[in-house]
């Protein structure tokens, strides 16, 4: 099984100021804009960051579940672990390890070439796991959610390298590791006595809730080419920033040295 992190999905109440933030803090260019997310009251903007993306949505419609998940959880933070297989079979044995482990698919989608499901969070005693296949089955090539391609000449890598990891708040991070494990089928482990899942290019790690903000998607690690130079641009705008980390869109970011 090889299941690759290709994207992490932020939600806001409002979207150009996070897409501010990410520009100036993180060097990051906007690359895409999906009208499909339209259809469930939501506008997106997607930015490079290396091979991968970040995606940002917010509704601009009432009662849509990106504006209850802001409710529940306080406010703008961590939405989605979206994952790409490069092969359909693969897709269809999380599906299959999915429904093993008592875990529903909250929402699907079959079109020609391309397959994705969404596994329901409160199953998952976290965050929402994206789970998709494309006919190119290139973990560094096009991205149907990215439009496919096109977005090659908006990769900045200047301040920003990749993403190598996700922090997972979830009420018992052991018993969240392992349902993780099961459905995905990579490997659990533990590191510093945290457990944590390893995907094929990034580790998800589970941890008690420490936000005050309950079982989500609290944290991303990054790879960056210089942690004082984001410092300086966080604390610029008045964003938090300490140590090695800083906080944008309810998101903590820990920056590590390529």
């Amino acid at each position: 099984m090889t299941i690759q992190l290709r994207q992490i999905a932020l939600v806001a109440a409002k979207l150009e100021p996070v897409l501010q933030d990410l520009e100036a803090v993180f060097g990051l260019a906007r690359a895409y804009i999906d009208p499909g997310v339209a259809t469930f009251g939501l506008e997106n903007t997607l930015m490079p960051v290396g091979r991968n993306f970040f995606e940002v949505v917010a509704p601009v419609q009432e009662n849509t579940a990106a504006g209850r998940y802001l409710d529940r959880r306080g406010g703008d933070g961590g939405y989605m672990v979206i994952t790409q297989t490069p092969t359909l079979a693969e897709l269809e044995a999380v599906r299959a390890q999915a429904a093993d482990a008592g875990v529903r698919v909250a929402w699907e989608s079959a079109r020609r070439g391309w397959t994705l499901i969404q596994l329901h969070p409160g199953d998952l005693k976290t965050t929402f796991l994206d789970v998709e296949w494309d006919e190119h089955g290139d973990l560094s090539g096009p991205w149907p959610p990215a439009g496919g391609t096109g977005w090659e000449d908006k990769v900045r890598q200047d301040l920003v390298v990749d993403f190598t990891g996700v922090e997972l708040q979830a009420d018992d991070p052991d018993q969240a590791a392992r349902l993780w494990s099961a459905v995905t089928g990579a490997p659990v482990g533990t590191a510093g006595g945290v457990p944590e899942v390893r995907l094929n290019n990034a580790v998800l790690k589970f941890v008690a809730p420490a936000d005050g903000r309950g079982p989500g998607l609290s944290a991303v690690d990054l790879t960056v080419r210089d942690v004082s130079a984001i410092l300086q641009r966080a604390r610029a705008r008045g964003l938090p920033a300490s140590g090695q980390t800083v906080e944008v869109c309810g998101v903590r970011f820990h920056l590590n040295t390529a």
